[in-house]
């Protein structure tokens, strides 16, 4: 059957060809305002290796048509553009940091700078990954770069369908060395609940949540837990009870996010100056405490109030690994883990 007028066309290449199905978009006349002249032309939006891809791409176009030009940028052209509508053309303003490590992320995707865009799939993207030889914070920043382009692609119509959300870290977490708050810490700082911002790092030590999981945590105070997390497929969308000792401090917050500002202005502007203030900034190792400090003390006061070893494991997200037994019987109820957690006391204040 023949395509309408207008509709376009597609055309069987001769020859042995992987994809043999050629689709143009209908002709159109341009006009070159520097030569005065006009011409005709019919714009290549593909080939496929199939009819039936081909006729869908066409379909697909025509109800939506878009700038086939657009379609065709690289991954590093894209860059380019999204780097400049971030950086350079927004009125925000950006750590050096920051734009260093969008800089170096981007240095570790070279096996397809020169790749299609609107072409990668997941497959692309996940070997990027997988073949990255670096940490795995260096490997969070690769693939918040996919996120954030693919969010730039969809906002201005160049693909239509995000596959940075399929991309996976395949090793573990390495950055959860720190030192925790020692027990004169802790009371200094249950001593301290009249200076803004103590409450939050005492949410973070007894729930034992990142940092980065308040962004999106959500609360549940009728039946006192929080539920969030991120970075591991058992750490994402973990029930941590609420220790009572906290819940007013979290209610204070009406089961809203608290931290609603970036995780760089909550390190500045709250977790460094209240520490200096109160005198614990550095440990007695002149190590400066930093938030994820907050996680690690959740994990020693686990170990000395002998919470049980996996409702340690589900409190703080870690995968059970291959312990075959703890996987399939190491469940635990809602009210077995307050019991848990209810097991850690708190200083007198």
């Amino acid at each position: 059957m023949r395509n309408p007028n207008g509709y376009g066309s597609i055309v069987k290449l001769s020859g042995k060809r992987r994809k043999p199905f050629m689709v143009r978009a209908a002709a159109k006349e341009t006009y070159n305002a520097d030569t005065g002249t006009a011409a005709i032309e019919r714009p290549l939006i593909g080939c496929y290796a199939t009819r039936k891809e081909a006729l869908e791409e066409l379909a697909k176009y025509n109800a939506d048509p878009y700038d086939i030009n657009m379609r065709k940028i690289t991954f590093a052209e894209l860059y380019k553009m999204y780097y400049d509508a971030k950086y350079v053309n927004s009125t925000k303003t950006f750590s050096q940091a920051s734009m260093r490590s969008t800089k170096a992320a981007f240095k570790n995707c070279s096996a397809i700078h020169n790749m299609v865009f609107s072409e990668l799939r997941k497959v692309h993207l996940q070997k990027v990954i997988d073949g990255c030889p670096l940490k795995h914070s260096s490997l969070e920043l690769i693939k918040n770069l996919f996120r954030q382009m693919y969010k730039f692609a969809m906002e201005n119509d160049f693909v239509q369908k995000d596959y940075s959300e399929y991309v996976t870290i395949n090793i573990p977490d390495d950055d959860e060395s720190g030192i925790p708050f020692t027990e004169d810490e802790l009371k200094l700082l249950w001593n301290s609940l009249d200076i803004p911002g103590v409450d939050t790092i005492l949410i973070m030590v007894y729930s034992g949540f990142r940092i980065s999981a308040f962004k999106n945590i959500k609360i549940n105070l009728e039946e006192g837990y929080f539920q969030g997390g991120v970075k591991t497929k058992a750490g994402k969308g973990r029930i941590v009870p609420i220790h009572p000792d906290i819940y007013a401090m979290v209610a204070a917050y009406d089961g809203d996010t608290w931290l609603q500002e970036s995780v760089g202005n909550y390190r500045s502007k709250t977790f460094y100056p209240v520490l200096e203030r109160l005198g614990i900034l550095y440990t007695s190792r002149n190590i400066k405490h930093t938030p994820h400090d907050c996680r690690h003390t959740f994990s020693w006061l686990c170990d000395k109030y002998r919470v049980d070893d996996t409702a340690k494991h589900m409190l703080m997200g870690h995968a059970l690994g291959n312990d075959v037994e703890k996987n399939v019987y190491g469940h635990r109820t809602l009210e077995e883990l307050k019991q848990e957690i209810e097991k850690i006391s708190t200083p007198e204040h």
